[in-house]
C-alpha cells in the first residue's frame, strides 16, 4: 500500500481554559472508576459492548498492523468454562506456584481462588496479542510493538467501559493457553486478559489499597 495523505482538517484549537476544564473533568470521570469483584446479572447491550471495542479499535498501534482480537462472551456455558479453567490455573498459583513475593503483594487486594464474577458478570472480553499477522496464502508477516499496541487499545477499551457507565475486573489467570482452545483462536494469538465487564452489584466493594495511586509528582518530569 502506498502512502496517501488525507487532510486531517482541525477544528480551530479550543481556548486554554476550555481544554484544561475538559482535561480536568476527563480525570474527574476516572478517577471514580475502581476494579469491582461483585457484579451484578443484569444484562448489557451486545451494542454497548459493540461500540467499546470499536474504540479500543481505534487505538494507534505499530505500523497500523493492529495486532489485537477482542472476543465477547455472554454464552453463560462458556463462561463457565472459562471460570473452571481460570480456576484450575488460580488453585495452581495460589498453591505457590506464583511465588511467595507476588502472593504477598497481591494480599491487600483480597485476591483468591475463587472467581464467582467469571459467570456472574453479562460479559467476558478476552484481549488476544496478535504475535503475527496471516495473509490469504496463509504466509506470515510480522507484527511490530505488539505488546504496547495491545496495551494501549486495551487502555482505551477500559475507558470507554467506565465512560458507558459499565464496571470492569482486569483477570490475568496464569497461564492462559485454555482460552485459545476454549474460544478457537489460533496460535498467532496470545490471550493477554480477560476483562470481566457489567454492572457493580448495590453492596459492591473495592480494595482500599487500590485508593493509594501515586502523586503527579512521582509519575511526571517536566523538562
Amino acid at each position: 500500500m502506498d502512502y496517501k495523505a488525507i487532510s486531517l482538517n482541525p477544528p480551530s484549537p479550543l481556548p486554554d481554559a476550555e481544554t484544561e476544564r475538559l482535561a480536568l473533568a476527563y480525570l474527574a470521570k476516572m478517577t471514580k472508576r475502581h476494579t469491582v469483584r461483585e457484579f451484578s446479572g443484569q444484562p448489557v447491550p451486545l451494542a454497548v459492548i459493540e461500540a467499546c471495542i470499536a474504540t479500543a479499535g481505534r487505538a494507534p498501534s505499530g505500523a497500523n498492523q493492529q495486532p489485537w482480537h477482542f472476543v465477547a462472551v455472554q454464552s453463560p456455558e462458556m463462561k463457565a468454562e472459562i471460570r473452571k479453567a481460570a480456576e484450575a490455573e488460580e488453585a495452581a498459583f495460589y498453591a505457590g506456584g506464583g511465588g511467595d513475593e507476588w502472593i504477598k503483594a497481591l494480599e491487600p487486594l483480597g485476591t483468591g481462588v475463587e472467581k464467582p464474577h467469571l459467570t456472574t458478570a453479562p460479559w467476558l472480553i478476552v484481549v488476544f496479542a496478535q504475535r503475527y499477522g496471516l495473509r490469504t496464502d496463509g504466509s506470515r508477516y510480522k507484527h511490530y510493538y505488539v505488546p504496547e499496541s495491545v496495551g494501549i487499545a486495551t487502555g482505551f477499551l477500559i475507558s470507554a467501559l467506565h465512560i458507558a457507565g459499565l464496571s470492569s475486573l482486569t483477570h490475568t489467570p496464569n497461564p492462559m493457553k485454555f482460552l485459545n482452545t476454549l474460544l478457537s483462536r489460533p496460535k498467532s494469538e496470545k490471550p493477554v486478559m480477560i476483562l470481566v465487564v457489567g454492572h457493580p452489584t448495590k453492596d459492591a466493594v473495592f480494595p482500599s489499597a487500590s485508593t493509594r495511586k501515586k502523586a503527579l509528582t512521582e509519575i511526571l518530569t517536566v523538562k
